[in-house]
């Protein structure tokens, strides 16, 4: 069963707390979690004046340049969907400007699979059902 991608901040069991946007798959008693481009942001206090605060913006694994994560439900402690619309544009504007800094040459089918969310689920259930 497949459900529109929707944004999240999911807090792990092992205690990382991230915000992606989110889809999911489910095959049979297993629920996979489909993270697109995972971000940490954690609030820090400006240095120079004492009640300003900024947000750092980081990706969540710090040496891998996938996009495209896929986590068992079982290593989640709690997801809530995010409708709130500051955090949403840090996503988005972090995972734009992320994308050009890591990107050295235009992608192409030959480097590999290049897919969107809705893509790979279908592509993973078409795999998982053929199987």
């Amino acid at each position: 069963m497949m459900e529109d991608d929707f944004y999240a901040t999911i807090k792990f069991k092992s205690g990382e707390e991230i915000f992606a946007l989110v889809g999911y798959s489910e095959e049979e008693d297993r629920t996979f979690l489909l993270l697109e481009s995972p971000i940490t942001i954690q609030k820090v206090k400006n240095r120079s004046s004492g009640n300003v605060y900024a947000y750092k913006v980081e990706p969540w694994l710090k040496t891998s340049k996938e996009d495209l994560f896929v986590i068992n439900i079982d290593d989640v402690l709690t997801l809530t969907e995010s409708h709130d619309l500051e955090t949403i544009a840090m996503h988005e504007t972090f995972s734009q400007q992320y994308d050009k800094f890591n990107t050295e040459k235009k992608l192409n089918r030959k480097m590999g699979y290049i897919s969107t969310i809705k893509e790979a689920k279908k592509s993973l259930e078409e795999l998982y059902n053929n199987s």
